[in-house]
């Protein structure tokens, strides 16, 4: 109905001007040309409206893609931001004096097998069958080995992830591995004289060469006492599972190297000395 009405206004608007009906209008009736006035006004104004409205409907588009676009870089500065601080912290409340460490950042990539959450894959290419220490933070988390040139990191409460120990302010000394429990981990080959008791600190000892000494591991929740050892269950103090990426430690100290070598040395001089036997 609206559009014939228009069509119909549209019409004797033209067969106005056409016979100048209009002019003879507004001669004597003033108030046609107060109509005509209003009808081009509000026509401008309609039209101005929709090229408006287009051209929000377009702004609008436009700062959504931006939008987008920068929360996706918010995202990655977020990330790179965590990783800076993560670097920062463990630089300031680690003592890497006495060695000459090697430090990297590895990242998880997946889980070896989908049934074992404490075994996973990482980014990271090895150049030897030594093994490495996985640290989150200022905690020790587990440790890298070389599987067909791949990195698999053994996080805590793996089965196969072992490293030396340090308990309580005596620095009892004992072996971590996993426990029956996902959420604790056990000490083993505590001698049987260590005098540990519940709420020690356990830290790394660094004896094995694959940590040093100082890094957090948990704290002691029960003490089992064995005929030959003691037993101690450990609360670690970080899930180690949840994390995404690691700091791998290898201890490059040139002292190792130094004594690695002269014993090497040694054993081919008493091989090349050794009289043939016939």
């Amino acid at each position: 109905m609206r559009k014939f009405i228009f069509v119909l206004l549209f019409i004797i608007a033209s067969l106005s001007y056409l016979f100048e009906v209009d002019e003879l209008l507004v001669k004597k009736f003033s108030f046609f040309n107060d109509i005509k006035v209003s009808y081009i006004n509000k026509v401008i104004s309609i039209s101005s409206s929709v090229e408006k409205h287009f051209d929000q409907a377009k702004k609008i588009e436009e700062l959504t893609i931006e939008n987008n676009e920068l929360k996706e870089y918010k995202i990655l500065y977020n990330g790179a931001q965590k990783q800076l601080n993560a670097v920062k912290e463990f630089l300031v409340n680690v003592d890497l004096n006495q060695s000459k460490p090697k430090i990297e950042l590895v990242k998880v990539l997946s889980y070896v097998n989908f049934n074992d959450f404490t075994k996973v894959w990482l980014d990271k290419i090895p150049e030897d069958d030594t093994i490495l220490g996985l640290i989150t933070e200022n905690y020790a988390a587990g440790i890298l080995v070389n599987k067909n040139g791949r990195s698999v990191g053994l996080l805590n409460g793996n089965k196969d992830s072992s490293y030396a120990t340090f308990i309580g302010e005596e620095k009892a000394p004992g072996i971590i591995t996993a426990s029956t429990s996902e959420e604790e981990l056990l000490i083993k080959y505590i001698p049987i004289w260590a005098e540990i008791k519940k709420g020690d600190e356990v830290i790394t000892s660094g004896m094995d060469n694959i940590f040093f000494e100082g890094l957090k591991v948990g704290r002691i929740m029960e003490v089992t006492s064995l005929p030959d050892m003691k037993i101690a269950t450990v609360k670690p103090y970080v899930n180690v599972l949840k994390k995404k990426y690691f700091y791998v430690y290898k201890n490059v100290n040139q002292e190792v190297k130094t004594i690695e070598k002269v014993e090497v040395t040694e054993k081919k001089e008493a091989t090349e000395k050794k009289p043939l036997t016939k």
